[in-house]
């Protein structure tokens, strides 16, 4: 056969694979083909979702398991060489590899990124391909790696057995850190998303320092104690007995790996003796989770603690570098060393996307002032001002308010689904305890089966706190709702939340990050894809700040020690961390007590003024989706549909030139699928009965639809049968029934010659026979085809 005639995957099977195993490379452990990269944006409308065409490379190369350096691109001989090469580039981009290779069997072009004499392609032939020692020694040559830190970064991963692989960012964050480390860098800064795997990537990095005995004792840092517990269960399990965790006024010191909550090593003297118990020079490397919170200020008492093993190597990892006038990670850290943002992997479809419902409600818009001398329900009179969105739930609230929040979501729900588990962020204890009475009377028939169908979940309420687990695990049918002020911010893998809802007025981008990262896992087997957010405050026009997602700034500039120090404003960040910290481990905290303003002692302020009788309602509602460019956008699904179609096809003419060249129009269907065009959706609006050609023609270019049977009559009209014989004939005409009643999509498949009416006609092999042939069927579909969409 000719190897013009060969498919892509010949040519790698009889052409490219060999080469490599000539070149000495291994075809277990070195050479992954079809290796994948990305998984495919989820692309949201309405209550559908889609994946995009995920990213896969034809090879990925690795000098050692998990260890990439080159990329292959194959093509079928039709193809010139150098014919994959720009999608090759585009994935060693991702995976930052600097070797590519493109062929179409002959031979290959070679494109070296760090080519020392300029000439970055060339070609090779099959038998020229380099082995894995020449490239790996071209690389460590232009980094210039010695044998030791060669050895360092080449150390195994931790592997089970199975042939699961770290995922392409993780790969990069892990290999990126282990190459910083060997060349001597000593503060590590590693950004990324919530979701997107920090714990397993710090795991890994752990290992193989550890296993390579470049650090032999190590400290984890996390700030919550269910992270330090699922980390020891779970990603750091095979440290085994070389592991512990420290515990208050306990410093054994016979162990190599040290987990410990930032709270159990700092505090009050005692406490504070626990870390010093050790030598400052006694751990190796330190591993700072979120080191977003406290640990980023200068005067932190847990930066105490990384002062005093000052002498170690500092990785941080947060999904949410700190970067205030008054707080720096980068100051402390330095720039990230790797970034994976929250774009990118909803880009990559690793991450949930998200869609928006903004509400806003007419009093929080144009502000309430009380008539003169008006007092609350407690008999306090009311200062007169005008209240606004800033005031509500803190020192005035609107009963009718809540009920009317906890009526929007509870409707929400129910046009959803009921059991979709949601969380709830209120201002403060106060507010939450309030909200959760509103949503127990709003959904009183499932509250009455099971009391846990709604709890409050804050810093100060044992009962709440021990629900926390059964609201994370997904497979726990309670709680449903939880409602929470800070508690619930960090920490939270909530992989099936598929609803957040926003009552707080959040000023902190830090915090905000944080509150939107509880959605944005994905979980398939739960169906949990996208997930929505119900913004009543406004907060979620943080989106469209530039830094809700851009590269980290640092705007800190150290202090004179002589200065002194100001206090944070009730807005910045700062007073927005501390609170979440006291909502956990103070929950005596001021702004998170109950309202007590009806029993205030005479003479003093009130507090907080609770009215019940003023009438509220929604002044506007509406829907935004989270677009490729990152960007929330308020769209129909006609919309989407039309924009996508005008960037796919030139023109109307232009959609039925390929309409009406493709061998196939499931294919087109499935490539418009896949960008998110909901054809079962249009169709509702549309019409039911209408092909998927006329939804489309519709929508972008307004012609008016016809139904699948108005096409089918059309064709019967033309006399279009005449021309075959009889048997043919009644297989056409069923044919066309069939399309008539459930589309395009099924009379293109030859399956359908094996169900009713065509049992009644012969087997399929006689109906084939009928027609002449195989070749001559399909090119009776192919005309059917043309005769339905002449018109």
């Amino acid at each position: 056969m000719s190897k013009k005639n060969l498919t892509e995957r010949d040519i790698c099977t009889k052409f490219i694979t060999p080469a490599l195993e000539s070149a000495g490379w291994d075809i277990y452990t070195q050479i992954l083909e079809e290796f994948p990269l990305t998984k495919g944006r989820i692309i949201v409308r309405g209550k559908l979702h889609a994946r995009a065409q995920h990213k896969r490379a034809d090879y990925v190369l690795f000098y050692k398991p998990n260890i990439p350096i080159a990329v292959i691109e194959a093509k079928d001989n039709t193809h010139s060489m150098s014919d994959g090469m720009q999608q090759g580039l585009g994935y060693a981009e991702l995976l930052q590899v600097p070797f590519v290779f493109s062929s179409n069997g002959d031979g290959f072009i070679f494109h070296n990124k760090i080519a020392q004499d300029g000439i970055l392609e060339k070609e090779i032939s099959l038998d020229e391909f380099p082995s894995p020692e020449t490239l790996w020694n071209m690389w460590t040559k232009n980094q210039g790696l010695d044998e030791e830190q060669n050895t360092l970064i080449t150390q195994d991963y931790y592997s089970d057995g199975s042939k699961k692989t770290p995922r392409y960012y993780q790969l990069l964050a892990i290999n990126k850190t282990i190459e910083a480390i060997a060349k001597g860098q000593n503060r590590i800064l590693l950004v990324m998303a919530t979701g997107t795997g920090k714990t397993f990537t710090a795991f890994q990095i752990i290992w193989r320092l550890w296993k390579s005995r470049a650090k032999k004792r190590i400290l984890f840092l996390a700030d919550r104690n269910i992270l330090v517990d699922q980390t020891m269960t779970n990603d750091f399990k095979p440290f085994g007995s070389a592991m512990t965790k420290i515990q208050k006024r306990q410093a054994n010191k016979s162990y190599e790996i040290y987990l410990s909550l930032y709270q159990a090593v700092t505090g009050n003297d005692e406490e504070k003796n626990i870390y010093k118990q050790f030598s400052p020079d006694f751990f190796d490397l330190i591993v700072v989770d979120e080191c977003h919170r406290g640990s980023a200020a200068e005067d932190s008492a847990w930066h105490e603690i990384l002062s005093y093993f000052s002498s170690a190597t500092q990785i941080g990892l947060t999904a949410t570098p700190k970067e205030t006038k008054e707080v720096s990670n980068i100051d402390y850290f330095g720039d990230p060393i790797y970034t994976y943002s929250l774009k990118q992997g909803i880009e990559d479809g690793f991450l949930a996307p998200y869609k928006v419902v903004r509400i806003d409600i007419d009093k929080d818009i144009a502000g309430w002032r009380p008539d003169k001398g008006m007092v609350d329900k407690y008999g306090n009179e009311i200062e007169d001002k005008i209240y606004n969105q800033k005031d509500f739930d803190k020192t005035l609230v609107l009963e009718k308010r809540t009920e009317l929040v906890a009526k929007k979501v509870s409707d929400f729900l129910r046009q959803t689904n009921r059991f979709d588990k949601t969380i709830i962020f209120c201002e403060n204890i106060d507010h939450a305890e309030r909200m959760r009475q509103a949503l127990v009377n709003e959904n009183s028939d499932l509250v009455a089966q099971n009391h846990k169908y709604v709890m409050r979940i804050t810093g100060d309420n044992e009962e709440g706190k021990a629900e926390l687990d059964n609201f994370i695990f997904p497979e726990s049918k309670y709680p449903v709702i939880a409602v929470t002020s800070k508690l619930m911010t960090t920490g939270v893998d909530a992989q099936t939340c598929k609803l957040i809802v926003l009552d707080q007025r959040i000023q902190s981008m830090t915090e905000f990050k944080q509150i939107i990262g509880r959605g944005t896992r994905i979980n398939e087997d739960f169906n949990k894809y996208y997930f929505t957010v119900i913004d009543f405050k406004k907060a979620t026009e943080l989106f469209a700040d530039p830094d809700f997602d851009g590269e980290p700034v640092q705007i800190y500039t150290p202090k004179n020690p002589d200065d002194s120090p100001v206090p944070p404003d009730d807005e910045t960040e700062e007073n927005s961390e501390n609170t979440s910290n006291q909502d956990e481990q103070n929950p005596q905290n001021n702004d998170f007590t109950f309202d007590d303003s009806n029993n205030n002692e005479e003479g003093s302020k009130v507090r907080k003024y609770v009215v019940s009788n003023v009438e509220v309602k929604v002044a506007a509602e509406r829907v935004q989706y989270f677009d490729a460019n990152g960007k929330l956008i308020t769209e129909s699904l006609k919309d989407y549909t039309k924009k996508t179609l005008s960037k796919e096809f030139a023109s109307l003419d232009d959609f039925l030139t390929k309409w009406t060249k493709s061998e196939k129009k499931q294919a087109i269907i499935e490539e418009l699928s896949n960008q998110g065009i909901f054809f079962e959706a249009l169709a509702d609006e549309v019409g039911k009965d209408c092909d998927p050609f006329d939804l489309l023609c519709h929508v972008a270019w307004d012609m008016p639809p016809l139904t699948r049977k108005e096409r089918a009559e059309q064709v019967k009209k033309q006399n279009y049968f005449t021309k075959y014989g009889e048997k043919a004939r009644i297989v056409l005409e069923a044919l066309l029934d069939k399309y008539a009643d459930e589309g395009i999509v099924q009379i293109e498949q030859t399956q359908i010659l094996t169900v009713s009416p065509f049992t009644n006609i012969g087997t399929p092999i006689e109906i084939i026979k009928a027609f002449g042939g195989l070749e001559q069927y399909n090119q009776a579909i192919h005309d059917l085809e043309q005769a339905l969409y002449c018109a």
